[in-house]
């Protein structure tokens, strides 16, 4: 059973699992699961539209607007850079320091389905930035907090990946198989404005899919 934290007319607040796409309309798309969820507890058809995305394989806390207006509003607060993004990881190493800052510039090669960072700018490469904090390590693993100012393809595993850190069981990105067979990545918290009230919402989850250190 999926788990809604949260939805009105307005927009609906969701835990995506790994494994299923954030957006489309497919049996492997969350949407469609989300949609089917919301007819029951709504007692009517809802539709949804996406305004943000979490790749495939990340777990984590997604947000869809149920109406247009609202999908504008979200979209528009989200350019702005007015949401806050928190993650969990799990990497496969120990950063040099504690806690830092991460600046690179992102190429995104669709044929390929792989980000890389690359030295220049040029036509598709864009800023790519993210904090980090050190929550707890052991001789092979570090799990760390993680907050995005972008919101790049592949960012968060790529950043990590280029210094020699790949998260666990992230074999697209060089995590070794020892580290695990499924990536260790979850989209823990979240918070916004309500597109319609302007209330502030935050929501947070333990993440299922990264084992304890």
């Amino acid at each position: 059973m999926l788990k809604i934290l949260y939805h009105d007319t307005f927009l609906a607040v969701a835990v995506k699992p790994a494994g299923l796409l954030s957006e489309g309309e497919g049996k492997d798309c969350f949407p469609a699961l989300l949609t089917e969820e919301l007819r029951k507890l709504m007692g009517k058809e809802a539709k949804l539209y996406t305004v943000h995305r979490l790749d495939r394989d990340t777990e984590g806390i997604m947000v869809y607007a149920l109406t247009s207006s609202a999908a504008a509003k979200l979209s528009a607060d989200i350019a702005e850079g007015s949401w806050n993004k928190i993650y969990t990881a799990l990497l496969w190493g120990t950063p040099k320091e504690n806690s830092g800052r991460l600046c690179d510039l992102l190429y995104y090669d669709r044929s390929r389905g792989k980000s890389f960072v690359v030295t220049r700018e040029r036509k598709g490469v864009k800023k790519a930035v993210l904090n980090y904090s050190v929550i707890s390590s052991n001789e092979r693993t570090t799990l760390v907090k993680i907050e995005l100012e972008t919101g790049r393809t592949h960012q968060i595993r790529v950043q990590f990946a280029s210094r020699g850190l790949p998260l666990c069981g992230d074999r697209r990105y060089g995590a070794p198989a020892e580290s695990g067979r499924s990536l260790a990545l979850c989209a823990c918290r979240l918070s916004f404005r309500h597109p319609e009230t302007g209330e502030g919402l935050e929501f947070e989850i333990e993440p299922s899919n990264i084992q304890s250190i």
